[in-house]
C-alpha cells in the first residue's frame, strides 16, 4: 500500500492536538459546573443526554475527520488488470550462449553485449511479441512467445553460457526451433534475429534457414564479435580455454557464415559492433512486417481507494446526524413529560 498525496498525512497531526483540547474544554465544563455547587446536586439539573451528545459527537467528527484526511492522501494498494490492445510482430530472439561468447574483443563480453542489445530493442519495441531461445551444441527455449516484456527482461537477465552443457554453435537447432516458437497467427509479421560470433560448428544452419523463409519468416543474423578476435576465458586469473595440444584457443567472428545463413533465409545480416547502429537497424526492420492486433494483459500495481474511505467518512457523519436526531428527540420527549405531570 502506498500513499498518491501522502502530504495531506500530516493533517493526521492535528488528531492529538484536538483530543487534547477535547479533554481541556471537558475539564473545564466540569470545573465551572463545580463553582456553581456540590456537582452531585447540579447533575441533577443537567440532561444526561447533552453530554452524551458531546462525546458522540466529537467521536465520530474525529472519525470523519482521520478518514478524510486518507482519502485525500489518495491511498493504493491490490492490483487491477487491464488488457491494452497493440499492433505488433513477433520476434524470437535466438542468442548463442557457447563458451566463445565471453571473448571481450566486444566490450565488456560478447554476450552482455547481446544481452544489452536485445534489451534495448525489447524497451523500444513494447508493442510486440517476443520469446527467447538460447543455444550452443544443443538449443532450447528459455521463454515461449509472450507480451510480457517484464518477464522476457528478466529471463534475458539469467541467460549464461552455463544454461547448455554441451560446447558447440548449432545455428541450425536454434533456427529451426526458433521457427516453431511462433503462434498460428498468420496475420501477424514473425522475425527471428540470431545474435552469434557465427563459429558454427555443425551442418543445417543453410537449410533450417531456407524453411523458415518458406514460412515467411524473417530473418535477422547479428554477428558479434570481432574478425581479429580474442581468447575464451574460463574462469580465474589468466586462465583461458586450450585445444587438445595445449594451445591457447582464438576464436574469432565469421562473418561470411552469417551472411550465407542470412542469405538463404531471404534475411539480413548485421554486424553488432558497439554502436548503436545494429538496434536501430532492427527497430526499422520490425516497422516494416506487417503488424496485428497484440491483446496484452497488464497488471498494474496499485488500485485507488480513497472512494471507499471517503465513503465511509460520509457515513460517520451521517450517523453524527443521526444520533443528535435521537438525542434531541429523547430530550423533547422527556421534557414533555416533566410538563404533562
Amino acid at each position: 500500500m502506498n500513499f498518491n498525496d501522502p502530504i495531506y498525512l500530516y493533517l493526521l497531526l492535528l488528531i492529538p492536538l484536538l483530543i487534547a483540547l477535547y479533554i481541556f474544554t471537558s475539564f473545564r465544563r466540569r470545573r465551572k459546573i463545580a463553582a456553581y455547587g456540590d456537582p452531585e446536586l447540579i447533575k441533577a439539573y443537567i440532561p444526561k443526554v447533552s453530554t452524551v451528545r458531546s462525546r458522540i459527537t466529537f467521536w465520530l467528527s474525529l472519525f470523519a475527520f482521520t478518514l478524510i484526511v486518507f482519502a485525500l492522501a489518495r491511498p493504493r494498494f491490490g492490483s487491477k488488470k487491464e488488457t491494452i490492445v497493440t499492433k505488433g510482430v513477433e520476434v524470437v530472439v535466438a542468442i548463442d550462449v557457447s563458451n566463445s561468447m565471453l571473448a571481450k574483443d566486444i566490450y565488456p563480453n560478447r554476450l552482455e553485449k547481446a544481452k544489452k542489445l536485445i534489451s534495448r530493442i525489447f524497451s523500444r519495441t513494447k508493442g510486440n511479441k517476443v520469446a527467447l531461445v538460447v543455444f550452443a551444441g544443443d538449443a532450447f527455449v528459455q521463454l515461449p512467445i509472450t507480451d510480457d516484456h517484464i518477464s522476457a527482461e528478466f529471463f534475458l537477465d539469467e541467460i549464461d553460457t552455463k544454461m547448455v552443457s554441451r560446447q558447440g554453435t548449432d545455428m541450425g537447432a536454434a533456427i529451426t526451433l526458433a521457427t516453431e516458437s511462433f503462434s498460428k497467427n498468420d496475420k501477424i509479421g514473425k522475425a527471428i534475429v540470431l545474435i552469434t560470433d557465427a563459429e558454427d560448428h555443425e551442418d543445417g544452419a543453410i537449410a533450417a534457414a531456407k524453411i523458415a523463409a518458406e514460412k515467411g519468416i524473417k530473418l535477422y543474423v547479428m554477428g558479434i564479435g570481432t574478425e581479429k578476435g580474442d581468447r575464451i576465458p574460463m574462469g580465474g586469473k589468466d586462465n583461458y580455454l586450450r585445444d587438445k595440444n595445449g594451445e591457447m584457443v582464438r576464436t574469432k567472428l565469421n562473418p561470411e557464415v552469417g551472411k550465407k545463413i542470412a542469405e538463404a533465409g531471404k534475411g539480413v545480416y548485421i554486424n553488432a559492433d558497439n554502436s548503436t547502429a545494429a538496434q536501430e537497424f532492427i527497430e526499422k526492420e520490425f516497422d516494416k512486417l506487417s503488424k496485428d492486433e497484440v491483446k496484452s494483459e497488464v497488471y498494474t500495481k496499485f488500485k485507488e481507494q480513497y472512494v471507499y474511505i471517503a465513503l465511509l467518512a460520509f457515513i460517520f457523519l451521517f450517523l453524527d446526524c443521526i444520533t443528535n436526531a435521537v438525542i434531541d428527540f429523547i430530550s423533547d420527549s422527556r421534557k414533555n413529560k416533566k410538563y404533562m405531570k
